[in-house]
């Protein structure tokens, strides 16, 4: 038997995807925090979670010889991938997974990452087996992050499953906003968490897509899912999600923040 999740078990795999190459951050996944790469940092956050085995996924030799002194799973994958995505789908071919198995995409710029969210997305996929994709979201309670589209938003059923992703500010509260639009009065408004829950076997055929109309218009990935006619689960974070590493800014903060703990802890 192909290695995966039994059915009566509730194990998954941890991926993080790694790419050297960022438009804003050059080489991010290595800039140094608290003495580690950032990388190491999102791998032991992984490890701290109910994960059964945490992969790295790279195309770049130097994130690979950074990890291994950890003893670090490492995964070379091509170099050619769009997205996070088509590169978990390569990790779970190159594994040999079942179509049943569950695998975590967790962000490598996100060095605060709960393991307790890593975990909840995972449970959240088991407890949906007609979902294909598990994911997180949280209140929005400023105007300033509905409006801005860099916040994703994400609208659901009764049952939990996502009815749409937007960069727009959905749903659209007709009478409030025509008159106080700097008010949000109700939770109705959700930010979407990109950390994903994925079943091997979708993962195996999102890759064959093309991108969908609406993926095109919006830049989201997520709508190729839906586009397709496959569920996606999104549970209300158990937790806060905090920021990830995009920019020098970002960078400074989390090495602050982590410097800070590692003194506070004596290091590792």
């Amino acid at each position: 038997m192909a290695e995966g999740t039994g059915k009566n078990r509730r194990e998954f795999i941890a991926v993080i995807p790694a790419r050297f190459a960022s438009s804003r951050l050059p080489g991010k996944p290595l800039a140094e925090i608290a003495g580690e790469p950032m990388l190491a940092h999102v791998w032991r956050r992984a490890r701290e979670s109910g994960a059964t085995r945490v992969v790295v996924a790279t195309d770049d030799p130097r994130i690979e010889q950074a990890m291994a002194p950890l003893g670090a799973e490492v995964v070379m994958t091509r170099a050619d991938h769009p997205s996070g995505t088509d590169r978990l789908a390569e990790v779970a071919e190159r594994l040999g997974l079942d179509d049943d198995a569950v695998l975590v995409n967790v962000q490598g710029d996100e060095p605060l990452i709960p393991p307790a969210l890593i975990d909840q997305v995972a449970e959240r996929l088991f407890d949906d087996p007609g979902a294909s994709i598990a994911t997180l979201a949280e209140p929005i309670g400023e105007v300033e992050s509905l409006f801005n589209p860099n916040v994703v938003k994400v609208v659901r059923a009764l049952d939990g499953r996502a009815l749409y992703f937007s960069r727009a500010p959905i749903p659209w509260d007709r009478d409030a906003f025509a008159t106080r639009p700097e008010l949000l009065e109700t939770d109705a408004w959700l930010r979407h968490i990109g950390l994903y829950a994925y079943r091997a076997g979708f993962l195996a055929e999102y890759r064959d897509w093309l991108p969908s109309p609406l993926e095109r218009l919006e830049h989201l990935e997520q709508l190729r899912a839906l586009h397709h006619g496959h569920a996606i689960q999104v549970a209300l974070a158990r937790e806060p999600h905090p920021a990830g590493v995009d920019t020098a800014e970002d960078l400074a903060r989390v090495r602050a923040l982590l410097t800070t703990d590692d003194a506070e802890s004596g290091g590792h």
